[in-house]
C-alpha cells in the first residue's frame, strides 16, 4: 500500500442551513489520480477548496503530504498546487511573464524562475506564445499556461478542479496526456470532474459525490459495473446455433433476424469464460461477441438520480 498523499476524515461544510459536505472520508495513495464525480452543486469544488486550506471545514480533518490541514495549512500549501475552474493567468502579462510571477511568489531565486518557466513552456508547447497575452490564446492553450503556472513550485499533489470543462475533445486529449506524464513522475492528482470518461481515462480510482455524501467509491469500471443494463451481444453463424444457445443461455433475448442474442453480464472476465465455456460444452459456434457497459448519463441517473451536465449539452 502507497503512503497517502490525501488522507481526510468526516470533513463537514454548512453554508447556512445547506449542508454541502456531511461528512466524508477521503484517503488517496501517492502517485495516483483520485478523481471526484459529482453534478453540479454536489459538493466538489467545496472539498477541493477545504483540502487546499481556501476554506475552513465545519468538521473533521485531514493531512495533505503529511501536514496537517488544521496545525500546519502552511505546510499544506507548500506541498501543493491548484488549477481553478477558471483560468488564473493574468491577460495583461504575456504568457513567460505570468510564470515569472509565480515564480517570484513562490521566492525561487531569479536565475531558477526564469530556467523554470522556460522548461515549462517547452514542456507545454507554449515556447512560440511566450511573448504573448492569453487574451490571443486558444482554450487549450490558457489550460495548459495556467496549470504550468502551477507547477512552477514544483508541488507533491494538485487539485485539478474540472480543467477540461469547455475545451474541445482535442484540447481535453492533450491535457490527459499532461496528467498521465505528471503522474508519472510521482505526483498525485486530485481530479473533480463531470465526464466519467476522463474520470474513466484517467482515474486510479472515483469517488461519486452527491448531496454532500460519497454514494459510490471504486474504480471507474467497478462503478460501471454496479449499474444495471451491462450484457454481451453473442452472433452467430446460422439459425440452428442460435436456437441451440437460446436453450443454453436460458436467460437472454433472442434477436432472429440478427442471429444475435442478449446476455446480461456484469462485463467481468470470469462472466464471460463461463458464457463462453456453457456455449463449448454443448458445442455451440459463436461468431462473434461484443460486449456493453453503461454509459455516463446511465451511471449518474443510477447513483445519483441527475443526468449530467456533459450529457445535458450533449442533448441540446
Amino acid at each position: 500500500m502507497r503512503n497517502p498523499a490525501i488522507s481526510a476524515t468526516g470533513l463537514r461544510k454548512s453554508y447556512g442551513d445547506k449542508v454541502v459536505l456531511d461528512g466524508i472520508d477521503l484517503h488517496v495513495p501517492s502517485g495516483t489520480v483520485f478523481s471526484l464525480l459529482g453534478p453540479n452543486g454536489a459538493g466538489k469544488t467545496t472539498t477541493v477548496n477545504i483540502l487546499s486550506t481556501l476554506v475552513t471545514p465545519d468538521a473533521g480533518g485531514a493531512t495533505i503530504a503529511g501536514a496537517d490541514l488544521a496545525t500546519d495549512p502552511d505546510g499544506v500549501r507548500a506541498a501543493i498546487g491548484l488549477t481553478g475552474q477558471f483560468s488564473a493567468v493574468d491577460n495583461l502579462l504575456t504568457g513567460e511573464e505570468n510564470l515569472f510571477l509565480m515564480a517570484d511568489l513562490h521566492h525561487l531565486p531569479r536565475r531558477e524562475g526564469r530556467k523554470r518557466a522556460a522548461e515549462l513552456l517547452e514542456r507545454f508547447e507554449l515556447t512560440d506564445a511566450a511573448k504573448k497575452t492569453p487574451s490571443t490564446f486558444s482554450g487549450g492553450m490558457r489550460r495548459k499556461l495556467d496549470l504550468a503556472m502551477t507547477l512552477i513550485g514544483d508541488p507533491k499533489v494538485i487539485f485539478l478542479d474540472e480543467p477540461t470543462t469547455g475545451l474541445d475533445p482535442r484540447s481535453r486529449r492533450t491535457m490527459w496526456q499532461i496528467i498521465r506524464d505528471l503522474v508519472d513522475g510521482g505526483v498525485t492528482i486530485f481530479l473533480t470532474t463531470q465526464y466519467l470518461e476522463e474520470a474513466d481515462q484517467l482515474a486510479d480510482r472515483v469517488a461519486v459525490l452527491d448531496g454532500g455524501r460519497i454514494v459510490a467509491l471504486g474504480t471507474p469500471d467497478e462503478l460501471k459495473r454496479r449499474v444495471p443494463g451491462g450484457h454481451m451481444q453473442l452472433k452467430f453463424p446460422d439459425a440452428v446455433s442460435l436456437r441451440d444457445a437460446t436453450r443454453v443461455l436460458r436467460v437472454s433475448t433472442s434477436d432472429d433476424e440478427a442471429l444475435a442474442l442478449r446476455v446480461p453480464t456484469d462485463g467481468t472476465v470470469a462472466a464471460l469464460r463461463a458464457v463462453l465455456d456453457r456455449l463449448d460444452d454443448e458445442a455451440v459456434a459463436v461468431a462473434s461477441l461484443t460486449v456493453h457497459t453503461p454509459d455516463l448519463d446511465d451511471v449518474f441517473l443510477s447513483l445519483t438520480g441527475h443526468r449530467t451536465e456533459a450529457t445535458k449539452e450533449m442533448a441540446r
